[in-house]
Order: structure tokens, then C-alpha cells, then sequence
């Protein structure tokens, strides 16, 4: 059973940054594809950034150019550096492999002055 385990999530000021990680147990990380979501207080989940096996990444259109997905095969984690960010990035952010369509717990991320 593959667990992800996410981390690195806070409290930050707008226009800062953060360095959201999720570490993945199993031998399946290396063929999945994985995501970021984040879903905000009476909205819905939505994608944030995605990356496939082979490194390709979409990102979600409010994000482009200030957030950037990352994997290392190696180590089973994916990474998410979170740049400039603004109130409205505000949620919980969670990890997702597929397949077979995991989710992690989640971790909060607040943008506040």
C-alpha cells in the first residue's frame, strides 16, 4: 500500500515563499505521475502542478510562473517551490500519485499579512 506523506506547509507573508515536499513509500513512485492540489475553505479541488515519470509538468493556470514541480525518483519525493505568493494561494495543499489514485492528508498553506 503506497502512503505520501506531505510536509513544509505554513504561514507566510505575501510575496514570500514556501518549499511544500510529499514523500512517497512503495516501488511504484517511479512510473506514477504526480500532482499537487489544493482545494480552499467552501471551494473545490483544484490542479496545481503535475509531473510524470519522465519529468514532463503542467501547471494550474494561477500558479504559471510562480510555482514549480519537482521529483527525485531517487529519494520517492516530489517537490513543489512556491513563489510570490498571494492570499489567494491559500489552502490545503495535497500530494496525489497516480495510478492508483492516492491522496495524501493534506498540509495548510496560509499567505497573510
Amino acid at each position: 500500500q503506497v502512503q505520501l506523506v506531505e510536509s513544509g506547509g505554513g504561514l507566510v507573508q505575501p510575496g514570500g515563499s514556501l518549499r511544500l515536499s510529499c514523500a512517497a513509500s512503495g516501488s511504484i513512485f517511479r512510473l506514477s505521475v504526480m500532482g499537487w492540489y489544493r482545494q480552499a475553505p467552501g471551494k473545490q479541488r483544484e490542479l496545481v502542478a503535475v509531473i510524470t515519470s519522465i519529468g514532463i509538468t503542467n501547471y494550474g493556470d494561477s500558479v504559471k510562473g510562480r510555482f514549480t514541480i519537482s521529483r527525485d525518483n531517487d529519494k520517492n519525493t516530489v517537490a513543489l517551490q512556491m513563489n510570490n505568493l498571494k492570499p489567494e494561494d491559500t489552502a490545503v495543499y495535497y500530494c496525489n500519485l497516480q495510478p492508483p489514485n492516492i491522496w495524501g492528508r493534506g498540509t495548510p498553506v496560509t499567505v497573510s499579512s
